[in-house]
């Protein structure tokens, strides 16, 4: 297997005949990858994870999912993905936490045992093992992720498949999953592919970015690749990370300063500089 996940030149028909392509650059994710896409409303980030989870098949282009094609063979294929979308609350099913994580390891019709140990330790890995007894409906946004993340680990997934994880969490919520999505990357080696529009947490998370504009990938690099050609992100019709835009701009008055990931690098590289100026 080449590529863990390898899209061409897509294009679907739905129902109501309405076309959605998606071509430019070759969408390719490699084992350990994290994935970041990057785009508007409307530009085609649904589409690309429908086709890449089986949910679509194209009528033009192909794709591969751990080198078969995950329309052809989903139940093979899913197995080893797992999946939170947007709407945690459509997902979320069981009475209970504890039976909402376990869902699918009782579809899989593991022992009962087994189960147990898995949402446990699952439960206890996020931070949620207090509330397996809660009803979730009553949960806070920032716990439904959690829960929603949980069922979708508990199977041990080689691709974890988020859509928009950061939507409706408060600053400290998201800093949280940010935390856990990387450690599940570099513990468990699980691969990441995200959409989001929130761009200030991106250099935070991803390995690699995708910028999709008007059902055209136009962009892939690294963070500090993709973020030092702010005028690509802007004809993307998507705004700069804050703090990238500001080091951009120092950059241009002639002042050394780095690329900050985050505001704690930010004020690492401010304070040097600041201190050097003052011992001078």
């Amino acid at each position: 297997m080449e590529h863990l996940v390898k899209v061409q030149c897509i294009k679907h028909i739905y129902p109501d005949k309405t076309e959605v392509s998606l071509c430019g650059l070759e969408f390719i994710v490699d084992a350990g990858d994290r994935v970041v896409v990057l785009g508007p409303n409307g530009s085609g980030k649904t589409t690309l994870l429908s086709h890449i989870l089986g949910l679509l098949s194209p009528v033009e282009g192909s794709v591969e999912v751990m080198g078969k094609r995950p329309d052809k063979s989903f139940n093979a294929v899913r197995k080893h993905i797992g999946v939170v979308f947007q709407n945690v609350d459509e997902q979320i099913i069981g009475p209970r936490v504890y039976d909402d994580i376990a869902f699918t390891l009782r579809n899989e019709r593991l022992p009962g045992a087994e189960i147990d140990r898995r949402v446990r330790e699952v439960a206890q890995d996020l931070g949620i093992e207090g509330i397996l007894d809660k009803i979730p409906h009553y949960l806070s946004g920032g716990q439904k992720k959690k829960v929603a993340l949980a069922g979708a680990i508990a199977m041990k997934p080689e691709l974890l498949i988020m859509d928009e994880p950061f939507d409706g969490l408060d600053p400290k919520s998201k800093a949280e999953m940010v935390s856990l999505l990387n450690r599940l990357n570099r513990e468990s080696g699980i691969t990441l592919i995200i959409t989001t529009h929130d761009i200030n947490v991106v250099p935070q998370i991803a390995s690699l970015i995708y910028v999709i504009s008007a059902g055209r990938i136009v962009s892939k690099g690294r963070p500090a690749e993709i973020f030092d050609r702010i005028d690509l992100i802007k004809e993307a019709n998507l705004e700069p990370p804050i703090l990238t835009e500001l080091f951009s701009r120092l950059r241009k008055r002639g002042i050394p300063v780095g690329r900050p990931d985050s505001i704690d690098q930010a004020e690492d590289m401010l304070a040097r500089l600041l201190k050097a100026g003052l011992d001078s």
